[in-house]
């Protein structure tokens, strides 16, 4: 009866094999030993990392422009949790505790690190923090490759290996094992991991990798034994499609997305809107779903450019009693922060102005990064 339960789970990766082909994939998934857990983003956190914008890879204008979202973001998490903010280096440390006092900012629970970075993407460079089997906090150092070697890389890449040496944390160290950006998956606390395969199994990242090896990694290394793939599309922006950007585990039983001509703007394929709306818990349960909109207009940046395009608000990061959410000054901010609310009563959703950072690609999740308790 396992075998047949886990078969059902694999079908999409084992509907070309057949025979001892089929039951050796099996074997191989079910006899991979659960290493370390991942506790869920809302799980309690000893802290959010930020890594703050600076001048010296894109210029002033794009570390000035950036500024105020990163204040907002420190403003609203240090009222229940430490913020860890990145310093590229002393005179980047200097100034950003001067915008900070400047705003009325405590710097009380504010803990600055120094290292040399190359971009603002915690959520996909930064550590992914673990239980081993003793319940002990672990980092995790996946490989990060610039998504692929579309942007510099080799500083953020070093920045899991210098915060555990830092914390005297011990590390376990996956960059000869598998690429794989924080951003790229989403797991639900209780077993089951969702991503797109072109932004995991793409040449890009992890050349001739298989669905199976990929699964066996995330089963030990990450604790979850289901999975729900979509296919996602390769060369949608930098990312190839990660998941966060339209599809989140809101909490065991919800999976916070769009309606399905949202996904269809958003190029989601419709194959895997099909999947997405049909997915079920490791237990073989639907999920819930809630669906935020899109903004209403296309968004515009504080300094008067129109992007051209809508900005979506799944992109959302749950903190101990806060939740911010990307906000665009656009009809839709109050429409989605009263979704998101509604999942989270208990927690004060705050929306983010996130216009400038959405013109260089991103939102919220993508630039914080949690470590539990």
């Amino acid at each position: 009866m396992k075998k047949l339960f886990f078969t059902l789970l694999l079908i999409p990766l084992i509907s070309s094999c057949q025979g001892d082909e089929m039951n050796t994939i099996i074997d191989k998934i079910e006899n991979t030993e659960v290493m370390y857990t991942m506790p869920e983003e809302s799980a309690p956190h000893e802290g959010t990392w930020l890594q703050w914008p600076h001048q010296y890879q894109y210029g002033t204008d794009y570390r000035n422009d950036l500024d105020a979202t990163w204040i907002a973001m420190t403003k609203s998490l240090i009222t229940s949790e430490k913020v860890f903010i990145v310093a590229y280096d002393s005179t980047e440390k200097n100034r950003i505790e001067a915008l900070l006092q400047e705003s009325g900012i405590s710097l009380s629970s504010i803990e600055f690190k120094i290292y040399k970075t190359d971009d603002v993407w915690v959520r996909d460079n930064g550590p992914i923090y673990v239980k081993d089997k003793n319940n002990q906090l672990v980092i995790q150092d996946w490989g990060f490759n610039g998504w692929g070697k579309k942007a510099a890389f080799q500083n953020c890449d070093m920045i899991p290996s210098q915060i555990a040496s830092d914390q005297k944390i011990s590390i376990v160290d996956l960059n000869k094992t598998m690429i794989n950006e924080g951003g790229a998956v989403e797991i639900d606390g209780n077993g089951t991991l969702m991503a797109t395969k072109s932004s995991i199994l793409n040449s890009n990242r992890n050349p001739s990798m298989t669905q199976e090896q990929a699964e066996a990694n995330f089963k030990k290394y990450l604790g979850t034994t289901h999975f729900i793939w979509l296919d996602g599309k390769a060369g949608r922006e930098i990312t190839d499609m990660h998941i966060d950007g339209f599809a989140r585990f809101g909490n065991k039983n919800t999976i916070v997305t769009m309606n399905e001509n949202d996904l269809l703007y958003w190029e989601v394929p419709q194959n895997d809107i099909s999947t997405l709306y049909n997915s079920k818990d490791k237990n073989g349960k639907n999920y819930t779903f809630l669906k935020l909109p899109l903004s209403k207009n296309n968004v515009v940046t504080t300094y008067g450019k129109n992007l051209g395009y809508k900005g979506p608000y799944v992109n959302f990061y749950i903190g101990n009693t806060v939740v911010l959410v990307p906000n665009y000054n656009d009809p839709n901010d109050v429409v989605a922060n009263q979704l998101i609310q509604s999942l989270y009563p208990t927690r004060k959703v705050i929306g983010i102005d996130v216009r400038n950072l959405y013109a260089n690609g991103g939102m919220i999740h993508c630039v914080t990064q949690q470590q539990p308790k």
